[in-house]
């Protein structure tokens, strides 16, 4: 009997899967460690289960000990960080609305970017990769945009910036504007609060500090945010992240739970234990564990007559270093060889670094001094090793 497909079974997958084992001390997913690689072997339940509210309760309650925030309306995202940032943005502003958005690598200028796909009036607040803004630059682009909603990136992995955020919602709301972070970067690796900060709007990933799976998002709104979100005039441009159903579907409107869209279980168990192994651990010990590597990593890379790219020390984000791709060498030359060589992943730069920089991450599980020793040794062999002043 002759088949009517069209279309073989593919040869490729009646092979095993094989996938190597490396150290990734790049700008993200960071290794998982054995506790939460197990969590996502566990059973899958139902998304409307209440074994599964339960759960997602406690990544709630997880979720608002890293943010520091007593929100109601906090939450994971089915999703990366990406789909987190336009969660924020497709339930906070509409066609119209103006909104300044701070430049200082790339996730400003998605940011940027999405917002101008809804329509708004998008505003630019710019920095040349590698700077912070001051609370002067901010309060004169808020008095004279005069924006709904201000963004700025807490941990810029694109150029290795942590942005001091002290003072930046006070002024926000000075000017009847929401604050909005991006943390996926920075969470549980620097100093963060959402609440006494004023940031109305903050979010983060799964697959930095927190060391779970990429696929999920944490996410949290102010009452003040919330109230726009639920006056607004129209629809969400999504209906996969309108918060009038996530909102509901995480249990954070008082209402019984409706099915809404099958949830990523299996990573949701997953960040469950990240956020758990972060409480355990503790907030302020993680924030100083990244601080000490960090500071050990670029003592280091300076040992070994590298440049930071960061020059104020203040800025320099604990989770992801950038160091200036050294004089006569080719950044994918020294990527290459150490991946080859070593089996550790570091990074070049992205979007406004591309080029520039070599970005090294130590984050969570993997922010440790072993780690450090590792990655200045693969450098040391790679500078040795890969040609210079190649054309």
């Amino acid at each position: 009997m002759s088949s009517l497909l069209s279309v073989g079974s593919p040869s490729s997958l009646r092979l095993p899967l094989l996938v190597p084992q490396r150290l990734l001390l790049g700008s993200g997913p960071s290794n998982v460690p054995p506790r939460i690689q197990a969590a996502g072997a566990l059973p899958v339940l139902s998304p409307v289960h209440l074994e599964m509210f339960q759960i997602m309760d406690e990544i709630k309650q997880g979720i608002q000990y890293a943010f520091q925030t007593q929100n109601t309306l906090t939450l994971a995202v089915s999703g990366s960080g990406h789909c987190a940032m336009e969660t924020a943005l497709f339930n906070v502003v509409e066609k119209g609305d103006v909104v300044l958005i701070a430049v200082k690598g790339i996730w400003g200028e998605r940011a940027a970017d999405i917002t101008e796909r809804i329509g708004a009036d998008v505003r630019l607040l710019s920095k040349p990769p590698g700077e912070g803004f001051t609370l002067k630059d901010i309060e004169k682009g808020l008095a004279e945009h005069k924006p709904s909603l201000f963004f700025i990136t807490h941990g810029e992995s694109s150029s290795g910036v942590v942005q001091p955020l002290d003072g930046i919602g006070e002024l926000c709301h000075r000017y009847n504007c929401l604050f909005l972070v991006d943390s996926v970067a920075s969470l549980g690796g620097a100093p963060l609060y959402m609440d006494k900060q004023g940031i109305d709007i903050l979010y983060s990933g799964s697959q930095k500090v927190l060391n779970a799976p990429p696929g999920t998002a944490p996410i949290s709104f102010s009452e003040a945010a919330s109230k726009k979100i639920f006056s607004r005039k129209t629809k969400p441009p999504s209906l996969y992240v309108d918060l009038t159903w996530l909102s509901n579907y995480w249990g954070c409107d008082g209402k019984p739970r409706i099915y809404h869209h099958t949830g990523p279980i299996t990573n949701l168990y997953s960040l469950r234990e990240g956020l758990a192994i972060l409480a355990e651990k503790g907030l302020e010990n993680s924030w100083a564990m990244h601080r000490e590597n960090a500071l050990s990593l670029h003592k280091g890379l300076e040992g070994l007559g590298l440049q930071l790219f960061v020059k104020d020390p203040v800025l320099r984000l604990p989770t992801v270093t950038t160091v200036t791709v050294p004089s006569g060498y080719e950044w994918k030359d020294i990527t290459t060889y150490i991946m080859k060589k070593h089996s550790i992943e570091i990074t070049g730069g992205l979007g406004p670094s591309t080029g520039k920089v070599l970005r090294i991450g130590l984050m969570g599980y993997n922010s440790t001094k072993a780690n450090v020793d590792r990655v200045l040794e693969a450098l040391r062999d790679a500078l040795q090793h890969c040609a210079k002043n190649k054309m």
